[in-house]
Order: C-alpha cells, then structure tokens, then sequence
C-alpha cells in the first residue's frame, strides 16, 4: 500500500504543486520569525555582555522607580568614589555621570536617532568602555567632547568643529574626537557623546559632586561576588552594589521583556495568520483530489484495501508534502530573516547587523508546525476518502458534496451568533471581563463564518455574479454558474481570502480609529494655535527654557511646556506630566470634574477621571509619591479631569514639584497660544526664530501638531500591511490552485463549450471571472467581517465602550479593488490552461 501511495502521490504531484507552496510560504515565515527572534536575542545578548567588559561591580542608587530593569536610577555623591576605591579588591574605580544629550548637526538641527541619544563622561579605561577613539583625542576641558562616527557623518561634524549639544540645555561644545562602538559606528541607533567628568556632572547629572553609577574593575584573582560583597559594607543607606553580570542580566532581560518580546509576538501573530490561511488552501486542494480519485479509491477497497489502509494512504500523502515543503520552507526563513531585517531597516527600525542564529529548537518548531498544520488540513479529505463504497467503482459518483449539510448550517449559524452576541454583551457591557468576552466572541464568529461558508458561497455568488450575467453576456453567465456550482468549493477557495482581507481591515479600522481618537481629543482640548516638537528616540527633548523664551515675544499670549517622567504614585510606576499648571489652564481645556488644574498648589497633582475611579481616589486624597532620587513625598489630589488627552496623559504635577527631584528634566512639547489678532504665519515664524537656538525643532500649527501626534503609527501599520501580503498570496495561491484542479475535473464540459462554438478567448474569460466571483466573496466577507471586529476592539479598548470608531472609506474600497485585481491575477493561469485543451481530446476525457 506504501509504495501505491507513493506511485500515486509522484503520478499527482502537479495538483499537489499549489498545497506544497502554501506550506512551504507559510513556513518560510515561521521560521524566519523565529531565526530572527533567535538572531536578536543572541545578538543583544553578546551586546550587553560585552557593554559590561571587565566591570566587576557596579554601584548605584537602589531607588527604582520604573518596572523594567534596566530603567534609570537616580543620582549618587560622588564622594562614594574614594570610598569604593578603598575596597581590597578593587583594582580600577570610575565614575559614571550619563544622562541623554541630543548632538546638534552642522546645519543646525538636532540629529534625529532610533535609539537613546546617549552622553556621559569619557572613560578612558578600554577594559570598562566598549567606545575607541579612532580620530583625534580624548576630552580635556568642559566644553570639549567626543561623538561616534555614525553621528559625526549624519551631521557632517569633523575635528575641531564647534557644535550645540541639548541636555537638554543648549550647550556649546568642541568635537575633538570620533570614536566607534566596538568597531560599528553606532550603538544600534543611538548617538553618543563623551564630556569630561567634570562637564558630564554639571550637564547631565544635574550639579557638580553627583554622579548616576561608579564602575568597579576587580583585581586579578577576585571574583564579582567577592568585590560586591567588600563593597558593599562601605555604602550607605539608598545605594547598592551589584555585579557586573547581573547589570548585562538587567539589561538583556529588559530588552527580551520590552522590545524584543513585544517584536517576536508580533511577527510569530502574523506567522500563526499565514499558516491558518494556508491551512485552508491546504484543505481545499486535498478534498479537491480525493474527490477526483473517488474511483480510484473505490477501486482499491474493491481489489481488498481495507477502510484503515486508505486513509492512511491520504494522511501518508499530506505528511510528505507537509515534510518536503517545511524543509524547504526551514531554507526560505533564513532569506526572509534577512528580508524582515532589511524591511525594518527601511521603515526605520535598524536591527543588529550580526550572522543569523539557527537553533534546533527553531528547526523542530518549523517543521513540526508545518507537518501538524498539514496533517490537520488533509484529516477530513482523508475520513472523506476512506467511507468510499467499494461499489462506487462501478457507477458514476459525485465527486464532492455541492453544499454544507442542514447539521452544518445550524452550527454554523449557532457559532456566528453566539459569536456575534457574546461579542456585543463584551463591548457594551463593560466590566472587567470585557476583554475576554470580546475575543471569545470574536473566536465563535470567526468559526461561524467558516462553518457557514459553503450555505453562503451560493447566493452570495448569485448576487455578486448578477452583473457579470448583463455586462459580460453568456461567459459571465457561465462563470457565475460554475461558482455556484459547488459552494463548498467555493467557499473553501474563499475562506482563506476572506481570513487575510478579515485581518488587513481589523488592522485598517482599529489604526483610522485611534488617529480619529487622537484628532478628537486634540481638537477638544487643545486651544492653543502652534506647538513645539521634536523628532528623535522616545520623547522629544526639548529645554524648559524655550517655553519660557516663546513666551516673552510679543505675538505670544502664553506659552507652556510639557514634560514627562517616571515616579511610584501610590506604590505603582506611572508615566507623569509635568507642566505649570496655570500657564496649562489657558491652552489646554482638560474638562474639569473637580477641582481646578489652575488652583493647583505646592504638594498637589492631578489625574484623569478613569484613574480616580479606577484607584478610589477622590478630591483631597493624599497619596504618597517616590522620585527617582529616593525622596518620597506626599501629595494631595487637587484635581480630576475627565480628558484622556493626548498632551497631558492620566497624571499631571506642578514642574516646581517636579524640578528639586529631577534637575535635568526636558520638555516633550511647548503649546503656544498667540495674542488675538496676530497672524499665524507671523507669529511661527517668530517661534522659529527662537527655537533656532534649540536645535531647530519642528514648529507646527495645530493641523500639523495633530498630524504629528497621528503620524507615530503609520510606519507600523506598513509593517502590518506589508508582512499580511504573505497571508494574502497564500490566500490567492488557493484560489489559483481550486481554479486549476476545477478545469482539470471540467476537462470534458470545456471541450464541449469549445465544440458548440465557444472561443479560446472566451474560455479564458470565464475562468478568469469565476476567479473574480470567488475572490470578491471572499474580499467582501472580509471586509465585513474586519469592520464589524475592528468596531469591537476599538470599543472594548476604550473606557467604557466609548472609543472612537472610525472606516475609512478610501482605504476599505482599496481593499475591495485590490480583492478583486487579485482575483484577476489568480485566475491567469488557470485561464490559460483551459484555454489550451484539445478540443477533441477534451471531449473523449471521463
């Protein structure tokens, strides 16, 4: 049976060409993923150890005001410095004062980096710093720095040049020195800069006699642990000693958990959606060819085969596609590894550049996902097969049921609708299980439609195929007939479409939503008529002192700026907004629930309504607050707001309270109200002029300052669109594959068509436009089925169901014309093929 399973699997293998490429595509991408989430994780990991160097112990505040672990820590005396030194195993002691300094190019505009724009003192030891200089010298005097090449090049900075460096105070600098990072020219995206000790302390730590960390190098023959623990009885209260691996261990654990967790959840979600698309083609092509063989296996029960032995005759066949198209599909993941790299490379996302990293467990997972996923899709074909009368054999057979049973449509119906109302009471219910009762909805639906594709597939290709019947005259007509046809093949060609187009809408609706949300929330509060940004890794930086010179000119009636930090408010982390709360109050309307953001007074602060009642809190609450310099303070709630602004976030302070406990704070945004009766295009350029002192930030008026605010999340939704491209060519190899198996089952029916008069051309015709039928049922579904699940995430995100829903109507319709051009595109080939039959040969096929 093996070898008539074999020989028959070989006499097949152009049928077999379309199930073959969908696993091999859908592997590819899995296994891509996973060798470039190997790669980066061995990369960072090589990264951070070598940062580390020959560090034996690090020194710093034990204050953590931040859950990840490598956050920032506050400042340390800088006395404790000839403390450590005096520890018996400690060989070489540096100090550390690091903070950010954004590197002000030579036309005057501050360089715009994808990573932290690092600064801090020059540490001349090689064994403690992973920075050479490779031109020029080291710092000697305050106003002297070096920078790395990579941003000496994008700003086209050479020695002796004289530059601006925002700490984000304006400071004048010298460039004496280019230096690289263990031989690349950045350290990922980021720039660096080296003061001297002195200058980093004034610039970056806040004042002279702080520094943020002390290096210790440990003396031969002592370990880590043993310099920690002789250093650790010379520190005082608030500050602690850890080892130099458990620094590298912070800082790969913070990555693995924040950046590069987030990015490997995000391709693997994407792989998963390629693999369940390709899953249907899968399906469809196997009940396509077992429906063909029905005779064949009829045959081989009547000749003795047992029940037991076809079936294993078919699961044999799915395994070794699935085998031979997830080894090869394992080779293509290492060049779509390196795609994804160069498409994030692209969008403006650098990742390490290092050799890709294969591991035995990345290869088990790809090839056993692609085995399981094929197994699973060939099962029902295989049960299918194996229930074949040995008398079929001797009469004509149906090769395939036309449509779903009445049992299927009832569950169909029974899933869709669930899925739909457990979908709705999620939504509109709220509640903590809002999330959960969204997605279990959003699964039951998702079933629904797929149970109930076959029970839909013939009127909705009826009703799409209607104007194909008067515009395209008989061959419409026959092309919407033959989708009709067989629904069930129909909607198996259709449903792996459908799940793609599905996604890309979900993805479109949710995305217009939260830059419609944004705009409202803009427009709502925000009453001023220019804003200060600027580009660059994180938060812009921006000096409080330019919100303080914009308002001294006099076509500005107030000026504020906006800045942000991190501290425990109540015991947990919170991101907090900094600003002065009178000068806030004329340019941001917050809609007041209690209190005032203007009567806010020494120890007071002030939060969104969502977080009052989501924490208890109420007016004249007091709540304890720790800064990241160890000082913990009690504030009062002097304020409730009922904004979820996109400026001013959940959490405000007073910048005076702020400012004692964080000296080196900058400003994310300076809002601008101009004088009534000055003109804008005055009164920016005005701004400009004084933020050219600055760096040059970008000066926006409130349209711009809107599209700004929006704009942060369309080189993601490119990412989307661009790795869904994979999914939807599966999707469209699915239909080709349907398409190409159907002429060769309608091989007869098409020689007779040719023999009553019908042309070449017009077969090609027909065909082409069954294919249409077929992908727009599938686009169309998709379409719906992404609206109405993108209305729901949208609403279940938001507080209380309340999210702005937004469809863009321009984007939905590119997504039905581009459903519709692939439907072209998919029956090309198919098209041609039954175009080129011999007509008398066509005519004598059974």
């Amino acid at each position: 049976m093996l070898a008539i399973t074999l020989r028959g699997l070989w006499s097949h293998k152009r049928r077999l060409a379309g199930t073959f490429l969908a696993v091999l595509l859908g592997v590819a991408f899995l296994a891509g993923t996973l060798v470039l989430g190997d790669t980066l994780r061995a990369n960072f990991d090589t990264l951070f150890t070598s940062v580390t160097g020959d560090t034996g112990a690090v020194v710093r505040s034990a204050t953590k005001v931040d859950s990840n672990p490598a956050s920032p820590r506050g400042p340390i005396d800088a006395s404790l410095v000839e403390r450590v030194r005096a520890a018996p195993g400690a060989a070489e002691v540096q100090p550390v004062a690091d903070g950010l300094g954004q590197i002000v190019g030579k036309d005057g505009k501050v360089l715009s980096t994808m990573g932290p724009p690092r600064a801090g003192n020059w540490i001349a030891d090689p064994s403690l710093t992973p920075y050479r200089i490779v031109e020029g010298r080291a710092p000697q005097a305050d106003d002297e720095v070096v920078i790395n090449k990579g941003a000496a090049n994008d700003g086209e900075l050479r020695i002796g040049d004289r530059t601006t460096i925002d700490t984000p105070a304006p400071v004048r600098v010298t460039v004496v020195g280019i230096v690289t990072f263990q031989g690349s020219y950045a350290f990922g995206g980021s720039s660096y800069t080296g003061f001297t000790l002195a200058g980093a302390e004034r610039h970056l730590a806040g004042k002279p006699g702080q520094v943020n960390s002390i290096l210790v190098k440990a003396a031969p023959g002592v370990s880590q642990q043993e310099l920690v623990s002789q250093v650790r009885p010379l520190l005082p209260a608030g500050v602690e000693a850890i080892t130099g691996q458990q620094l590298s261990d912070e800082s790969i654990s913070d990555i693995n958990q924040g950046f590069l967790g987030l990015f490997r959840t995000f391709l693997t979600v994407f792989a998963g959606i390629a693999l369940f698309v390709a899953m249907f083609s899968i399906a469809n092509t196997f009940a396509i060819i077992v429906a063909q063989r029905t005779r064949e296996s009829a045959l081989l029960r009547a000749i003795g085969a047992s029940r037991r032995q076809v079936l294993w005759s078919v699961v044999v066949e799915a395994l070794a596609v699935g085998l031979v198209a997830s080894l090869a599909g394992l080779g293509g993941g290492i060049g779509i590894a390196i795609g994804l790299k160069a498409l994030f490379k692209g969008f403006g996302f650098p990742l390490p550049t290092s050799g890709l990293v294969l591991t035995a467990g990345s290869m088990a997972l790809s090839i056993g996902v692609g085995l399981a996923v094929t197994l699973l899709a060939g099962v029902l074909p295989a049960v299918r097969a194996s229930r074949v009368a040995p008398l079929a054999a001797l009469r004509d057979v149906a090769s395939e049921p036309p449509a779903g049973s009445r049992l299927r449509v009832l569950a169909g119906a029974v899933l869709a609708a669930g899925g739909v109302a457990a979908t709705l009471v999620g939504v509109l219910g709220g509640g903590d299980a809002t999330t959960l009762l969204t997605a279990t909805g959003a699964v039951l639906l998702l079933f629904g439609v797929v149970v109930l594709g076959p029970a839909v597939a013939r009127p909705a290709s009826r009703l799409i195929g209607a104007p194909l019947g008067r515009l395209r005259g008989i061959t419409g007509a026959l092309a919407r007939q033959n989708a009709m046809r067989n629904p069930r093949r129909t909607s198996g060609a259709a449903m792996a479409l459908l799940i793609g187009v599905a996604v890309v809408t979900l993805f479109t609706v949710f995305t217009a939503s939260i830059q419609a949300s944004i705009r409202q929330t803009v427009a709502e509060s925000f009453g001023g008529d220019l804003a200060i940004t600027s580009g660059g890794f994180a938060a812009p930086r921006l000096a409080p002192q330019l919100a303080t010179q914009v308002g001294k000119l006099p076509e500005v009636q107030r000026s504020v700026g906006v800045g942000n930090g991190r501290a425990l408010v109540g015991g947990s982390s919170q991101e907090i907004s900094v600003a002065d709360p009178a000068a806030l109050d004329g340019v941001v309307d917050l809609r007041m629930s209690a209190g005032s953001i203007s009567g806010l007074r020494g120890r007071q602060f002030a939060v969104a309504s969502s977080v009052a009642d989501d924490r208890g809190w109420r007016l004249g609450q007091a709540v304890p607050v720790r800064f990241a310099d160890g000082a913990t303070e009690t504030f009062t709630l002097g304020a409730i707001y009922d904004a979820q602004d996109a400026v001013v976030g959940n959490y405000l302070m007073p910048r005076d309270q702020w400012a004692p406990h964080a000296p080196g704070a900058a400003d994310q945004t300076v809002l601008i109200a101009l004088r009534p009766g000055t003109d804008l295009e005055t009164g920016k350029a005005a701004v400009e002029r004084v933020a050219a002192g600055y760096g040059r930030p970008d000066v926006r008026d409130r349209a711009q300052y809107t599209d700004s605010l929006t704009s942060v999340l369309d080189p993601g939704v490119s990412v989307v669109y661009v790795l869904l491209v994979l999914a939807i060519v599966i999707a469209l190899m699915g239909i080709a594959n349907t398409l190409s198996l159907s002429v060769h089952e309608r091989t007869r029916e098409l020689g007779l068509l040719r023999a009553v008069g019908e042309t070449r051309r017009q077969v090609r015709a027909m065909v082409r436009w069954e294919s249409v039928i077929v992908a727009l049922f599938g686009t169309i579904g998709g379409l719906g089925l992404g609206v109405f699940l993108g209305w729901a995430l949208v609403r279940a995100s938001a507080s209380g169901g309340t999210g702005t829903f937004a469809a863009p109507p321009l984007q939905l319709t590119i997504i039905v014309l581009v459903g519709a051009i692939a439907g072209v595109l998919a029956g090309l080939r198919p098209a041609r093929r039954a175009a080129k039959l011999n007509l008398l040969a066509a005519i004598a096929s059974e």
